[in-house]
């Protein structure tokens, strides 16, 4: 999940390459893009899975969930909504 600031709009999306996704996102290389318009540019809650179809698979049910429920999962592991690091989950404390 990324977001624009603390609960602030929240994206979801599937990728095989996190790191390549999250640097696409944060220099809103694609300028006409939903999360450029609404400056999401912030990793702040990801989770691995075994194959692309367990993935696309969990992202359509997050899709659904409640506003909450998705505020609620991201604080359970990062409660400061720090962002992160896609290649090791690391939090970023100096980010703008």
């Amino acid at each position: 999940m990324m977001e624009s600031k603390r609960h602030g709009t929240i994206y979801i999306g599937v990728t095989s390459d996190l790191a390549s996704r999250e640097w696409e996102h944060h220099s809103k290389a694609k300028t006409e893009s939903f999360t450029a318009k609404y400056d999401v540019r912030r990793l702040v809650w990801f989770e691995y899975h075994e194959t692309m179809a367990e993935a696309i698979q969990r992202e359509k049910s997050l899709k659904r969930w409640l506003r909450q429920w998705k505020i609620e999962l991201i604080e359970t592991a990062n409660p400061q909504w720090h962002p992160l690091e896609p290649n090791t989950g690391e939090f970023i404390f100096d980010h703008d």
